[in-house]
């Protein structure tokens, strides 16, 4: 029987959350928050009616007027209980819809001024249908929902009025808060059976295709078990005929291999255990799968097969002599390797790391190093690696896993000794699925990869005598406890002598070749190899003068295809350019003469040394420093340095003693777009200022490069060896390099040294001394300076 919507004016307020109440609904509530108890209780010392509201969100704990729904529903507590711990549990039946006018707090709980929301009453031939629809609709819904309870449409086929029936389906409907308070916002039935009609038909679509999905399965459970089923009695009737079933035979051959596969002892065990599991499955079943991949794996990789050494050490620097000019430090550890071998039959695998910029041939001396010994080569890239699963594997719990990229390349080499090359090992990094570099630390540490354990195997596999080769472009990058691992071989870039003996040698032959033509037809003078090197290309290595030589290679071929008959060609410095079209690079020079403010100073790139000029200007002003030429903070901080020395030692260097404070200095270092840093520029930037500050000129053939302190002391640099051959190539006479740098000329070319003036200093005074064009006046005495002149134990051997 409806109930009739007699107006309260003020109610306490019950929120809930995640359940909007209808009219006509009776449900248990459990009310256990402070304030919606103090509610509860209001409501029973009176006539027990209490606004039930629901909340917007469910998270909110002390909820305001904006996280309450305006409208809701008064109910009616049929049945209370107070629980042990003071909260309430409620059986509450809805009465009527509300609109909350004003919510303010009273003694401790919501209370809230509500007006009755008339509900519009009529009954037309239209609504009729309407409900009708609704009703058999609702059938079909509780006969496909089984959450649902069947008698739940005699409940509503009961229901004469269509505002009772709306609110009664609405609260049997799956839906969540925001639409069901939507559907207790619809005031007018007709309506609210309008929306309620599209719901149920979104409903029962969605039932229908949940049940056809639920009827598949089950058919193909069916199926899978028909089958199992029919296999079984087959396999009944052919051991009554004695015959043996194909899976059986499968199963012997697997048995064969794993005994063939000469496994420690740990890792037969395993695998005979698995073929043991995979004999009592289901061939065809997901399980079957996994496990015969398993078993696959297992008697794949080579766990005895090796090859032999080539330990002939003429052979190997042969060998290694014909794949690769120069690389004289990376050779000779080689050949250190296979002398001990040689005397030692049993040793641990060498991890080596070739470190040096790209192009110099770290990746190709790596399977030269194959060849020389007459092992197998196998390589892996880990550039870009993020996954501790590409080296140790997936764990077989997981759909198509497979073991990480060190099994794998241990089973495509065949053999359990190859050369392993693990390429741009500075290039892995580290995210949420692990770090790659910390799973290395075991393969490439001598002392622990013996007992080597990939995920997906769970067997341990000897890496002992594998010879790792590991590559890098930047040793920084890599992690250090890597590098405590491995043997650090540094590769330099080339020398303009050294690409053009590597052009000659083996480039040009290469693409020569490759492109269809004649060796004896096409002739690069040393003019020409030297143009392409210096004019087109900038590098430390040789891939693009190699594609140099090749755009040069394929016009040839062009020409000759045209022509349709063989051209004999001498590509001298001239003609290159007619090939290679205008120059892309132009050629570093000298200062054409001494000036004043204006210093030589020799710098390191990637792509090998380079010389800058560093200029100093004075104006008038109130000892202001500026520099500029996009330099880096170390940078910035030499030339500070350089000018707190001159400062400190300005009357020694006949400079008034108050400089500073009537001028401005500005230093800038050309070609500003390019960023430079370090702390090699120190002294070329205070040669240049005491230059300008004493108007002395700098001699023009004279380059320099070291570290300034404030006591005016010269500290060793790095890349020593690309700066003197830079400053060779642009005509420079006389080099200034730190006493401590003395050790690095060794590694310098002989016929470099021939031509060259490389004096060593220990403070700033001696650079003054050489560089500047006369002596200083109030200067004290320099230190004698040390000539070097190379000796016959400082030549290098790829040198003539």
């Amino acid at each position: 029987m409806k109930k009739e919507n007699q107006s309260k004016d003020s109610l306490p307020l019950l929120p809930l959350r995640d359940m909007v109440v209808f009219p006509f609904m009776t449900v248990p509530l459990v009310v256990g928050r402070e304030k919606s108890i103090a509610a509860v209780e209001e409501s029973l010392t009176k006539d027990k009616t209490i606004l039930l509201c629901a909340q917007k969100s469910v998270k909110v704990e002390e909820p305001s007027a904006d996280d309450i729904y305006p409208i809701g529903t008064v109910g009616q507590i049929i049945q209370s209980v107070k629980l042990p711990d003071g909260s309430y549990k409620l059986l509450v039946e809805g009465l009527y819809r509300a609109r909350v006018i004003k919510l303010y707090a009273l003694k401790g709980y919501l209370n809230a001024d509500i007006e009755n929301v008339p509900v519009p009453a009529e009954k037309t031939i239209e609504v009729e249908a309407m409900v009708r629809s609704m009703v058999n609709q609702f059938e079909e819904y509780v006969k496909l929902n089984q959450r649902v309870p069947t008698e739940a449409y005699a409940t509503i086929a009961n229901i004469a009025d269509p505002d009772q029936m709306a609110d009664t389906a609405a609260s049997y409907l799956t839906m969540r808060v925001a639409e069901k308070q939507a559907i207790l916002e619809i005031l007018d039935p007709v309506d609210r059976i309008k929306k309620l009609t599209e719901v149920l038909n979104s409903e029962i679509g969605i039932l229908q295709i949940e049940k056809k999905i639920s009827s598949n399965v089950r058919k193909q459970i069916e199926k899978a078990q028909k089958e199992y089923f029919l296999q079984e009695q087959l396999k009944a009737i052919e051991k009554e005929l004695g015959q043996k079933d194909d899976y059986k035979n499968e199963l012997d051959e697997l048995k064969d291999k794993v005994k063939q596969a000469k496994m420690p002892k740990d890792a037969q065990e395993v695998a005979m255990r698995e073929v043991e599991k995979l004999s009592r499955m289901y061939p065809s079943s997901p399980e079957a799968t996994v496990s015969r991949n398993y078993i696959d794996w297992l008697v794949a990789i080579p766990w005895s097969a090796r090859t032999e050494d080539n330990l002939d050490i003429k052979n190997a620097e042969k060998i290694l002599a014909e794949d690769h000019y120069g690389l004289e430090k990376p050779k000779e550890r080689i050949l250190e390797y296979l002398a001990v071998r040689k005397l030692v039959k049993s040793m641990k695998g060498q991890i080596l790391c070739f470190v040096g910029p790209p192009g110099v041939g770290k990746t190709s001396l790596a399977k030269s190093v194959a060849r020389a010994l007459g092992r197998n080569f196998v390589r892996v890239s880990l550039g870009g690696v993020r996954d501790e699963a590409e080296i140790r594997g997936h764990r077989r719990t997981y759909i198509g896993s497979l073991p990480g990229r060190v099994i794998q390349s241990i089973r495509k080499a065949k053999s359990k000794n190859p050369v392993f090359l693990l390429d741009e090992v500075d290039k892995m990094s580290t995210d949420f699925r692990g770090d790659p570099a910390s799973a290395l630390l075991e393969v490439l540490d001598p002392e622990q990869n013996s007992t080597f354990s990939d995920h997906y195997l769970e067997v341990e596999f000897d890496l002992s005598d594998v010879m790792f080769i590991t590559t890098a472009n930047f040793q920084d990058n890599i992690p250090f406890p890597l590098q405590d691992r491995m043997e650090m071989i540094k590769i330099p870039g080339y020398t303009e002598y050294e690409k053009a003996k590597i052009a000659q040698g083996f480039l040009i032959p290469k693409q020569i070749k490759a492109n269809g033509l004649k060796v004896e037809d096409i002739k690069f003078t040393q003019d020409g190899i030297l143009k392409m090197i210096r004019r087109y290309t900038r590098e430390a290595g040789v891939r693009n003068l190699e594609r140099e030589i090749a755009r040069v290679c394929r016009r040839i071929a062009k020409e000759v295809v045209e022509k349709e008959r063989d051209l004999k060609i001498r590509l001298t410095g001239s003609r290159i350019e007619k090939y290679l079209g205008p120059m892309q690079f132009t050629e570093p020079k000298k200062e054409e003469k001494n000036e004043v403010g204006v210093a030589t100073g020799l710098a390191w790139t990637e792509a090998g040394g380079d010389i800058i000029s560093i200029e100093s200007t004075l104006m008038k002003g109130k000892g202001k420093l500026t520099l500029t030429g996009k330099l880096g903070e170390v940078m910035r901080e030499s030339a500070q340095a350089g000018f707190s020395y001159i400062r400190s030692r300005a009357k020694e260097l006949g400079i008034s003693d108050d400089f500073y404070r009537k001028t401005d200095i500005h230093i800038h270092i050309p070609e500003g777009a390019i960023p430079k840093d370090g702390p090699s520029a120190g002294i070329t930037m205070a040669t240049a200022l005491v230059s300008s500050l004493t108007k002395t000129p700098v001699k023009k053939d004279v380059a320099m490069t070291g570290e300034i302190t404030l006591r005016g002391r010269v500290l060793p640099i790095g890349g020593l060896k690309s700066k003197i051959l830079a400053a060779h190539m642009v005509g420079i006479k006389t080099v200034i390099i730190p006493k401590d740098n003395e050790k690095d000329l060794i590694e310098i070319p002989k016929n470099i040294l021939k031509d060259l003036k490389v004096v060593t200093v220990e403070n700033m005074d001696q650079v003054l001394d050489i560089a500047l064009e006369k002596k200083r006046g109030r200067a004290p005495k320099a230190a004698p300076k040390k000539i070097f002149r190379p000796t016959i134990y400082q030549r290098l051997p790829i040198q003539t």
